[in-house]
């Protein structure tokens, strides 16, 4: 199969494509790629060093004043242009578009050549360059019903994230768990808060980890650029604090999480139905994040606090009774597992080949 992945952007939207690349490699190892990206963003720099195929497109999104808005125009016309030069010469069997402007350049231009294609929508709240293609577009993979405001019904597949296969995959490194100073006998609560003000955050942890029942332990995820940071915990024995963990490696005993709501994480958190505590990020575009977790929260699959409401009372009151409650945790891990999806890799690529099946 020669395929041609479009993303653009951010991690939430190349991640994915990365997973369902791994994927398809594994079940055809003569299948060949060609990633389709901006020229400055993080994609332009990860993937050519994963040693893929690569064309950087110059596009800006669609907004600020009215002049920015329409030089950001001139530039996604532009951008088609040289999509349509570069995708003509692969000759892919089809375009698939994970979002960002450059997946909306590309999959523009693969209608116009006649090449089959296919979106996937990691998040709840649909994305712009998804809504620019959805009409042109032969197939959508979603992750969740509230897309199907959106989106044209008759072309939905909810099959998932393909990083939930991933994670649910990932195997689990009992050395690698062992050198975080994680005990194998207690129930491991994880917390990774990303983009949240480190000292804010820190001594927020500090008051509400604080009294804490001795049999949870936490390793507390507080970011490689605060070493300062390490030290916070020191005299409380059953809290680990490192500057980065790969949770790949961790998952399989993981107990619990406090976390953000990117797509990418409750992917992951639900195809192993983790109970977690959910602060989505207020600073992300269409307050997704919120949405995101809210489909989790509609099913009892997560406890949510909005930033505003985060203290150290509001945590460790969710800890107390999510965590140290067994009915409680059981139920909340058994509604996040009816709301993954670990197969979803598999399922797409069954999705591409009937794609590709129809057009032959």
């Amino acid at each position: 199969m020669k395929v041609v992945v479009a993303a653009g952007g951010t991690g939430g939207h190349l991640y994915p494509a990365l997973a369902l690349v791994e994927y398809i490699k594994k079940q055809d190892p003569n299948s060949k790629f060609l990633f389709i990206g901006t020229k400055d963003r993080l994609e332009s720099q990860v993937v050519p060093q994963l040693g893929y195929d690569y064309v950087g497109l110059n596009v800006k999104g669609l907004a600020g004043n009215p002049l920015k808005k329409a030089h950001a125009a001139l530039l996604f016309v532009k951008s088609i242009g040289k999509a349509k030069k570069v995708i003509k010469k692969f000759n892919p069997d089809i375009v698939v578009g994970f979002g960002g402007y450059p997946s909306a350049s590309a999959l523009e231009a693969a209608a116009s050549l006649k090449i089959k294609t296919m979106i996937h929508e990691q998040n709840s709240i649909v994305g712009k360059a998804n809504q620019l293609v959805m009409k042109k577009v032969d197939a959508i993979v979603t992750c969740y019903e509230k897309c199907n405001e959106v989106f044209p019904k008759d072309k939905i597949h909810m099959l998932g994230n393909p990083r939930a296969t991933i994670a649910k995959e990932a195997k689990f490194d009992e050395e690698y768990f062992k050198s975080l100073g994680l005990d194998l006998e207690k129930k491991t609560i994880l917390i990774v808060m990303g983009s949240l003000g480190s000292s804010s955050v820190n001594e927020l942890m500090k008051s509400a980890l604080k009294g804490v029942d001795d049999n949870l332990q936490f390793l507390y995820v507080c970011g490689k650029d605060n070493s300062q940071d390490l030290n916070l915990f020191e005299n409380q024995k059953n809290i680990h604090v490192v500057p980065y963990v790969d949770t790949l490696r961790i998952y399989g005993h993981v107990d619990g999480m406090v976390c953000r709501a990117g797509a990418t994480t409750l992917a992951e958190v639900t195809a192993l139905g983790i109970p977690s505590i959910v602060i989505p990020s207020p600073y992300v575009a269409n307050n997704h994040q919120f949405y995101n977790a809210s489909m989790l929260l509609r099913q009892q699959a997560c406890r949510i606090i909005e930033e505003k409401d985060l203290n150290a009372e509001t945590l460790q009151g969710q800890i107390v009774s999510l965590y140290a409650n067994p009915i409680v945790y059981e139920q909340t891990h058994e509604h996040a597992l009816q709301m993954g999806k670990p197969n979803a890799a598999y399922d797409i690529i069954d999705l591409l080949k009937n794609i590709c099946k129809k057009g032959n």
